[in-house]
């Protein structure tokens, strides 16, 4: 039991005498960075005008642009979005 104690104290008197290491280490992580795009703005939407009583075809000319009109619409969205990553 003796032997044991004294072979403890010295294991610990061998870590106490060795000099610490010291060395500088880079870690590079990415940063999330605020993105800096104007807003896009929502067009007026060719079917926000249409009556009730207007004909079928000025509804369907309507929704016919409407759709080009979002199509364009998404594509700066996508646009705007691809610029921030």
């Amino acid at each position: 039991m003796k032997w044991l104690l004294v072979g403890i104290v010295v294991a610990l008197a061998g870590c106490a005498a060795r000099e610490p290491e010291v060395r500088t280490v880079r870690v590079e992580v990415p940063v999330l960075v605020p993105c800096k795009v104007s807003a896009v703005p929502v067009p007026a939407w060719a079917t926000e005008s249409l009556k009730k009583t207007d004909s079928l075809e000025l509804k369907v000319r309507a929704l016919l642009a409407e759709r080009r009109q979002r199509i364009g619409y998404e594509r700066l969205l996508a646009a705007t979005v691809s610029a921030c990553q």
